[in-house]
């Protein structure tokens, strides 16, 4: 028989309180790499040249992205053989050592390459510590919730990877400002250093927390699996529901977090170029306004369903995000942002006349590619302007012209001319290009007395509040999936895939997309296709399961 709701108890409370805090600070550990990575590559890949330093910064900070399934599937094992609360307490003393040692670890400079080396292996251990926290928390919280409450109670562990964020980006600003210029020479250590206490704070709290519920039941019945990643996707009836929970449920989910959070934020500074603290302020501003409603949305779900809530915000999304419509969001970012950049747009498009033979796949995240094809050339220099322009084809062996506005700039190629020459050329077309952005209106930089703060920040909360509904039901759903015996295993993996390849991969694919594209919503194609892939199989296929008996079937 279904337990009837009732108030929250205090071991209740304390079950939250706990679960929520220590994801909370895997978090917080797991963004601040991807914050520091500009300095992490001067002081950790410092014998290499500047682009390919941070290059392999970033793939470092990658690395944690594409392990987080392969943490799934080692901690999601060992929470089903031998209980939620130890493996996830495994987890968090794994990823706070490896963000301290982070903290303490010799630079390039004094160990050589060792120093790069044990960086990455740290990297990779916290993702391996990510992939087996928030299975472990969610499963926790779920299976001690009453029936009724489970969508408001694991509510509070969405909230933790938005937190997490805040946290870390809170913590770096306190400390540039306490350590003014020593902040790149030392200072970048001390956000790293002070997870040490987080960690002790967490783990005394864990240690005095009881195994769940479900999972004791289970024990004491002599049901736990003995194999769970056999059972969990060697058997159909199993695997189908993971398949159907990654497509149906959790991709979409991931692209319109990381649209709402991570791609706004780059859309503001690297777009629009508003000024990074007037950008990370107004996020900031976003995320304390709409954090609340994770919990709104997960309490809504446990009366009106968890799929009807996903849905309809995965719905909102794709409708909110295609360009050039009444209700795109991104096209009002850009009017209240960068009025003068929309104003250019309208009034001087732009254009760039090439031969298609020559144009290689724009895919330039770091900035430190080499181009040496006339298209190329011209299509690099209008992106990193954020002037969106129309693409023509010439004749074959045409040199790459660019028309803005009535003024035509003619292209070159660098190929097979000498270094000096070439960087001549390039510095006397870029300075061309930009010139006649100025004269037809496209601003190098967003004009701070230009931007709408209230309006710009309506609309980033806007994009919060759909996160909020696509993730704030999205733990109980999963829980509710599977069955107790394999339901920490089954629930990671679908989750991690999601999140950490389909969700952590969406800026660099829709920079790609932008810069082959020339559009500067272009990349907002991706999140779209995604989300309406998940909206279309999650509604012809995923099952309600709000009422579900986690206890029973087991």
């Amino acid at each position: 028989m279904a337990k009837t709701a009732a108030p929250m108890t205090a071991e209740e409370r304390k079950v939250i309180f706990a679960s929520s805090l220590g994801t909370v600070f895997e978090w917080y550990d797991f963004y601040l790499y991807g914050s520091l990575a500009a300095i992490i590559a001067k002081q950790f890949f410092a014998g290499l040249d500047a682009g390919s330093a941070f290059i392999f910064a970033l793939l470092a900070f990658a690395a944690g992205f594409i392990v987080r399934p392969f943490g799934a599937l080692v901690f999601g094992r060992l929470g089903d053989l031998i209980g939620r609360k130890y493996t996830f307490l495994v987890t968090i003393l794994l990823m706070g050592g490896a963000t301290f040692i982070v903290g303490i670890l010799p630079t390039y400079n004094t160990i050589g390459v060792a120093a790069p080396v044990i960086l990455i292996v740290l990297r990779m251990l916290q993702g391996l510590a990510l992939g087996g926290e928030y299975g472990g928390a969610a499963t926790y919280v779920a299976e001690h919730a009453p029936d009724g409450k489970r969508g408001a109670y694991t509510a509070w562990i969405q909230t933790t990877a938005t937190l997490g964020l805040f946290l870390s980006l809170l913590v770096i600003l306190f400390t540039r400002e306490l350590t003014g210029p020593n902040f790149e020479v030392w200072g970048w250590r001390v956000p790293f250093l002070l997870s040490i206490v987080l960690l002790g704070i967490s783990v005394y709290i864990r240690l005095s927390m009881n195994e769940s519920p479900a999972f004791q039941k289970m024990k004491a019945e002599g049901k736990t699996s003995k194999a769970p990643l056999t059972e969990a996707f060697g058997q159909w009836k199993n695997l189908k529901i993971v398949i159907l929970a990654l497509f149906g449920l959790v991709a979409g989910q991931a692209v319109v977090w990381y649209t709402g959070q991570f791609y706004a934020l780059f859309f503001l500074t690297q777009v629009l170029k508003v000024d990074a603290k007037t950008a990370n302020l107004l996020i900031a501003g976003s995320l304390v306004i709409g954090t609340p409603f994770f919990i709104v949305f997960g309490a809504l779900s446990d009366r009106i369903g968890r799929k009807m809530i996903i849905m309809l915000g995965l719905l909102l999304a794709i409708i909110t995000y295609i360009p050039n419509t009444p209700l795109s969001v991104f096209n009002a970012l850009t009017h209240y942002a960068n009025p003068a950049l929309e104003k250019a747009m309208a009034t001087s498009p732009a254009s760039i006349t090439v031969d298609p033979a020559e144009c290689s796949f724009q895919f330039n995240p770091t900035g430190t590619a080499k181009f040496t094809s006339s298209c190329d050339i011209a299509k690099q220099t209008m992106a990193s302007n954020s002037a969106s322009y129309e693409t023509i084809a010439g004749a074959p062996g045409t040199v790459a012209k660019i028309k803005i506005g009535d003024t035509e700039i003619e292209g070159y190629t660098a190929k097979g001319i000498p270094a000096d020459e070439a960087k001549a050329k390039d510095a006397a077309f870029k300075k061309a290009v930009r010139e006649a952005l100025n004269a037809a209106g496209y601003p190098a930089k967003a004009d701070p007395a230009q931007v709408n703060v209230p309006a710009v920040l309506a609309l980033l909360v806007f994009l919060v509040v759909l996160v909020t509904m696509v993730y704030g039901p999205i733990a109980a759903y999963l829980v509710e999936l599977f069955p107790t015996r394999i339901r920490y295993t089954s629930m990671s993996l679908p989750y991690h895939i999601g999140n950490g390849w389909f969700g952590g991969l969406m800026p660099t694919i829709s920079f790609a997309l932008v810069a082959q594209n020339g559009n500067i919503y272009y990349g907002l194609w991706y999140p779209i296709i995604i989300a309406a892939m998940t909206l279309v199989i999650g509604t012809l296929f995923m099952r309600e399961t709000k009422d579900r008996d986690i206890y029973a079937g087991d």
